[in-house]
């Protein structure tokens, strides 16, 4: 027999694969942090000796989640003003929020609030974008979570900037920092189209190349952005961010609510990918990305939450049958967004466009372990037909028990094993009460 660290046997395995397995009655074999085999129960037991066994009769055992676009520190914010417009919503309420509270230790406790709230929720690695980045990387180091964090980018000052210089300085700052962390990873995050000039785009382009580094960023969320970029550029903003060579397998195109065939066309062509937050799109009212028309011509589609304060949660199950549920309804076709191409989605997909699929998004030898346990003994899991099909269409965060990444537990039976949650409620009413009391 050979001495391993943990086995994980379940009544299901969804490993993510080509085939669309669904294994019974299998383990998983982990490592140093690493999965070493995915095996019937029978032959785990035969040719393994585990420092740790555990047993999951009666859950779905499947990769991590991964939420491809969060403003994370944002969860301080939720609920902070609901029920209106992007531009109403950012101008006159969250910009001024941010402008007056924003600092290290604001992003360091939303981080972290955000954080205890994904892993809890089953998600094991996040795509984030805001300021003090290096305040989210020391609650990603300590938490044992993933997460690539934005080199955020905007024309205007702001707590963490005075100017593009100075935001591109502090971005490759924090890339040389955790370049060889083992799950931390970096992107360009320049915000949208409307808050960056053409010059800063062609000089994240060209570092992005340089340092071998995604692009993130908010295009096409509203009709709004639309009408402003043909007024003050003549074109639309999707037209104007290929002319300067933005769309490429590197770009990850967050929102993508307002698209006209040839743009559609255009993405396709460059390979680009997306990020698609449908309930924070449908909360705002910003419009339907289409998915369904993307996928067709080979975009590659991926999930995220967008941040707490326009969601106003990080749930990536509820978000995961949003889309799927929204993309039948925008095609008009019941069979355009299958439950394991949702699947895929928050998994997979998400990894390849991060650029780290060889290490996460599936369950395959080699890959890090980053892994959750869903439990399918509750009532509302019965009857179950299609394990797929009921993580997607009928499975709650509330039913995700146990979390690990690199093999290492971060969530047992429901219970935080690396952040403290009553610290992490006390310092968020902290700061609600600071926030709520700010101007009376």
């Amino acid at each position: 027999m050979k001495n391993i660290d943990l086995i994980i046997h379940a009544r299901w395995v969804v490993p993510i694969d080509a085939k669309q397995s669904v294994l019974e009655h299998h383990s998983v074999v982990i490592h140093k942090g690493h999965i070493v085999a995915v095996i019937p129960q029978d032959k785990a037991k035969q040719r393994y000796s585990a420092t740790t066994e555990q047993n999951f009769a009666e859950h779905c055992i499947m990769p991590g989640l991964i939420n491809n676009h969060t403003h994370s520190p944002m969860s301080l914010l939720r609920g902070l003003a609901d029920d209106l417009p992007l531009m109403t919503w950012l101008n006159d309420h969250i910009w001024p929020a941010e402008k007056k509270w924003v600092s290290d230790a604001f992003v360091e406790a939303g981080s972290e609030l955000a954080i205890a709230e994904m892993i809890r929720g089953g998600t094991t690695c996040f795509n984030d974008m805001y300021f003090f980045p290096d305040a989210t990387a020391r609650v990603v180091d300590q938490s044992g979570i993933r997460a690539n964090l934005g080199m955020i980018v905007l024309e205007f000052p702001s707590a963490w900037a005075a100017n593009v210089d100075e935001y591109l300085h502090k971005g490759e700052q924090l890339h040389d920092h955790y370049r060889h962390h083992p799950r931390i990873t970096t992107a360009y995050a320049p915000h949208a189209p409307y808050t960056i000039s053409d010059s800063a785009l062609e000089s994240i382009i060209m570092n992005a190349e340089e340092l071998d580094v995604p692009i993130h960023m908010h295009i096409h969320e509203t009709a709004d952005e639309i009408a402003d970029s043909i007024k003050q550029y003549g074109i639309r903003p999707l037209e104007r961010l290929k002319n300067l060579g933005l769309l490429s397998p590197r770009l990850i195109a967050v929102h993508m609510t307002q698209l006209t065939e040839q743009e559609i066309k255009w993405c396709g062509e460059a390979n680009i990918h997306i990020a698609h937050c449908p309930e924070s799109n449908l909360k705002l009212a910003s419009g339907f990305c289409p998915i369904a028309q993307l996928k067709e011509v080979g975009v590659n589609i991926t999930i995220g939450t967008d941040g707490a304060a326009s969601n106003n949660d990080l749930d990536m199950f509820a978000e995961m049958r949003q889309a799927a549920i929204l993309a039948k309804a925008v095609a008009q076709d019941a069979s355009a967004i299958p439950a394991h191409t949702a699947l895929e989605m928050a998994t997979i997909n998400a990894a390849k466009s991060l650029g780290i699929d060889k290490i996460t998004g599936s369950l395959a030898k080699g890959k890090a372990a980053d892994i959750i346990a869903v439990d399918f003994s509750n009532l509302e899991s019965q009857p179950c037909y299609d394990v797929i099909s009921q993580l997607v269409y009928a499975t709650g965060r509330h039913q995700v028990t146990d979390v690990w990444v690199e093999g290492k537990q971060l969530l047992k039976d429901r219970e935080l094993t690396t952040l403290h949650s009553s610290k992490i409620i006390q310092t968020t009413h902290d700061w609600a009460d600071k926030i709520r009391h700010a101007d009376q």
